[in-house]
């Protein structure tokens, strides 16, 4: 399953999100500013989740908050 990630976070933060996002296989769908935050918009797969939102804390302090959906079933690269 490939759930659509949303993260809200400061700016200075935003380097180490979305790096962490990648290394989860995330694959970055676009980002937006919203006042004092920024949203990061990204497509990442279940399984790389686990553990998500004490990493997310950890690495911002507490500052930034995350919503996760179900987007949809895909079949990943072996390889990947």
């Amino acid at each position: 399953p490939i759930m659509k990630v949303t993260v809200e976070t400061p700016e200075e933060y935003m380097g180490d999100v979305m790096g962490d996002l990648n290394s989860r296989r995330g694959r970055i769908l676009g980002m937006e500013s919203k006042m004092d935050k920024h949203e990061i918009a990204a497509e990442v797969p279940l399984g790389e989740m686990f553990g998500y939102a004490t990493e997310l804390r950890s690495m911002t302090k507490g500052r930034a908050g995350y919503s996760m959906e179900f987007e949809c079933y895909r079949e990943m690269p072996k390889n990947v």
